[in-house]
């Protein structure tokens, strides 16, 4: 199959992008076309995502902006693809033969950024005077039936040990996958972000600090004098004294921010905020 002639990583996006925001068209009776081709149509707000995914397959893909579509021209490779994404009656499906091909991280940074969502519960204690925010991540595919959410689900507990949860939900086939740990989302979101922070227009959705700050300025307009806290896992608690010398040496030392944060076990976005909050003390 041609798929195989792309490199891995070229595969993961493609096939997440098929699952996700993008689809494979269909050749109708009397078409003059031999192959299917790919389109994804996309928002005005969206369009530095599309135009950071079409990097990743430059001499594959292409922009029509008059129609904000992300495509292709029709190609054999979408035409062997077509009956993996594709049941008998045209509906979409998880392509179970693919989906061993599925294992690095951008094959789940892409189905996420195509159709996740970061979800943010907000709890008031107007005696305390604090807010507790509480953030989930949920995957939205219900194009897709309840089996076939089962095989994406046993996919990615079997090849990244993340357990996303069904839940109902009342559009489509009335169910998505959730997440139902704090702990799992923070890991989660570190774990794609190798790949998710290289495309800052998504950071509401894949960067945490980001998002945290943006909806704590919110709030503080609204209750001045209210204490925001975010409900985290261990790696989003306050650094502690030897965190930051050891932070202060390896910087020093020329180490990365991405070695920094394995070292310490933090996400590469809580050091890159530290680091810049150090550097306006003259701490480093």
């Amino acid at each position: 199959m041609e798929l195989y002639q792309l490199s891995p990583i070229q595969q993961n996006v493609l096939i997440a992008s098929i699952m996700g925001d993008g689809e494979i068209t269909k050749i109708y009776k009397n078409s003059r076309r031999k192959n299917n081709s790919y389109r994804e149509h996309y928002g005005q707000a969206q369009e530095k995502y599309r135009e950071w995914k079409q990097l990743f397959l430059p001499d594959l893909l292409y922009f029509n902006k008059k129609c904000h579509s992300l495509c292709s021209r029709s190609l054999p490779l979408f035409s062997q693809l077509y009956p993996h994404f594709y049941n008998s009656k045209n509906q979409k499906q998880v392509p179970e033969n693919l989906l061993p091909t599925c294992t690095l991280p951008h094959f789940l940074a892409v189905l996420y950024m195509d159709d996740g969502t970061l979800s943010i519960t907000k709890r008031i204690n107007h005696t305390k005077k604090r807010i507790y925010l509480t953030p989930s991540i949920m995957l939205a595919l219900q194009c897709f039936p309840v089996h076939e959410l089962n095989l994406l689900q046993q996919h990615i507990h079997n090849t990244f040990n993340y357990a996303f949860k069904l839940c109902s939900t009342p559009s489509g086939h009335g169910y998505m996958l959730r997440f139902t740990s704090v702990q799992h989302t923070f890991s989660f979101l570190n774990f794609i972000s190798p790949v998710t922070n290289t495309c800052p227009s998504m950071f509401y959705k894949t960067n945490w600090e980001w998002r945290y700050n943006k909806e704590k300025q919110l709030l503080l307009k609204q209750y001045p004098n209210y204490e925001i806290i975010a409900s985290s896992s261990d790696c989003y608690k306050p650094y502690s004294p030897e965190e930051i010398n050891r932070m202060i040496t390896l910087h020093k030392n020329g180490e990365k921010i991405s070695d920094i944060a394995r070292v310490i076990n933090r996400t590469y976005w809580s050091v890159v905020y530290k680091v810049r909050e150090l550097k306006e003390k003259n701490l480093l």
